[in-house]
């Protein structure tokens, strides 16, 4: 029998992830394909939690959110970047960003209609613009240094765009989009009357000092951006599906309307803990990025030290490397051999783009892992390194763990 999927979503089956996370389970590899941590958040917001399911907050919470996670949200936007934010009419709680996402761009888009996106790109990205029967128009952000070329964006944008879909900290480049990159595209969308939707999930971890500048702060942007956040990434809870989304009151509204019927309501109990997070102190939010620039700073010297070119993050848990000084020639190939040529799992880039050649030959790694899990990730990746072909030649160890022994050699000795 022949499929029942609608044809605009045939082309999203199986998500990379969940081919890479197999992959790394079945050989014993460590998984640095997924973005999550994996340790837990403030302890202070964990008992949050725990009080509010003792305290029978097990029911479902307000359409727009818990009152207090309200407050909590529009006190962050003030306290973190001079926001002014109404939290009974700009403000909505989803069930994650993803959610957010979704609510916002079927509520904004129809058949017809363009979404100027960057790639490489979330995977959710493209799927959601094909669910409201819209199309997606990319403009290539490039290997090592992913700046945004102007005549590309330009092109990008016509008089059928409707909204900009921007991420900034990126997923997957690690990039921190710079003021004179948003204003780039701020002046674009003014001058297309479009939209801007800003995934800003990692607001807070940004390295180096560089700043997260959101785009509702520039001049003339803060009746047409619609900001969306989480406290999955800040706060390392990924698993409670917190997100939410600020803007004009009028774009909450449309994104209420829609959000309803996708989840209706959702976390309950976690919803007042959030609320509590996002009151803690200043340390806490330095505490988490200061670990994640050390973990960024440890993965990195070890891909380096493997003979991968590595592209430093500003921010986000992800760092891309180029496999092609090893000999690589696809990404896809190179990431489903690499559990066996070093024990360790990643994603290739492709999979994010339109493009492909764009990317032909990057890898993401995730380095939000604890310390010992990126020392031992680090000390399999020297196989590479010693490494003169990519082609294996001997077994691994069942469980992962080998000795240290060079398995392959590399086809390419340059680099």
């Amino acid at each position: 029998m022949n499929s029942p999927l609608i044809t605009r979503m045939r082309p999203f089956g199986e998500t990379i992830f969940a081919e890479m996370s197999a992959l790394a389970g079945r050989t014993g590899s460590i998984n640095l394909g997924q973005g999550f941590p994996d340790t837990d958040g403030p302890a202070s917001m964990l008992e949050a939690a725990k009080a509010a399911i003792d305290g029978g907050r097990n029911q479902y919470p307000p359409g727009a959110g818990v009152p207090e996670l309200l407050e909590a949200i529009a006190a962050h936007q003030q306290r973190f970047y001079g926001l002014r934010v109404d939290p009974r009419s700009e403000v909505l709680v989803t069930v994650g960003a993803t959610e957010a996402i979704a609510s916002v761009i079927l509520a904004l888009c129809e058949p017809g209609d363009e979404v100027v996106t960057f790639e490489p790109y979330y995977d959710s990205y493209a799927a959601v613009v094909a669910l409201a029967g819209a199309a997606r128009r990319t403009s290539v952000l490039r290997f090592p240094d992913f700046a945004v070329d102007e005549a590309s964006l330009r092109a990008a944008f016509s008089p059928r765009t409707r909204a900009v879909l921007l991420n900034t900290p990126h997923n997957p480049t690690g990039k921190v989009f710079t003021r004179e990159e948003l204003e780039l595209i701020a002046s674009f969308a003014r001058e297309h009357d479009a939209w801007v939707v800003t995934d800003e999930v990692y607001e807070h971890l940004t390295f180096d000092g560089i700043p997260h500048i959101p785009m509702t702060t520039l001049p003339g942007m803060a009746d047409r951006t619609i900001t969306i956040s989480s406290a999955g990434k800040t706060f390392s809870a990924t698993g409670w599906k917190v997100g939410w989304l600020t803007g004009p009151a009028e774009a909450v509204t449309a994104a209420r309307t829609v959000k309803q019927f996708l989840t209706f309501v959702g976390s309950g109990p976690f919803q007042p803990a959030v609320a509590h997070a996002l009151g803690l102190g200043d340390e806490v939010y330095a505490g988490l990025r200061d670990s994640l620039q050390h973990k960024r700073d440890l993965l990195c010297e070890a891909l380096a030290a493997s003979g991968l070119t590595v592209s430093r993050p500003q921010g986000t848990y992800f760092v891309i490397a180029d496999a092609a000084p090893l000999g690589a020639t696809d990404a896809l190939d190179f990431a489903r051999r690499l559990p066996e040529l070093a024990g360790v799992v990643g994603v290739p880039v492709p999979v994010f783009c339109d493009d492909k050649d764009a990317a032909r030959t990057l890898i993401r790694f995730a380095f939000c892992k604890r310390d010992e899990i990126l020392v031992e990730a680090a000390r399999r990746l020297t196989s590479l390194h010693t490494a003169q072909d990519t082609t294996p030649t001997a077994e691994r160890d069942p469980n992962g763990m080998d000795d240290g022994t060079v398995i392959g050699q590399r086809s390419d000795p340059t680099e």
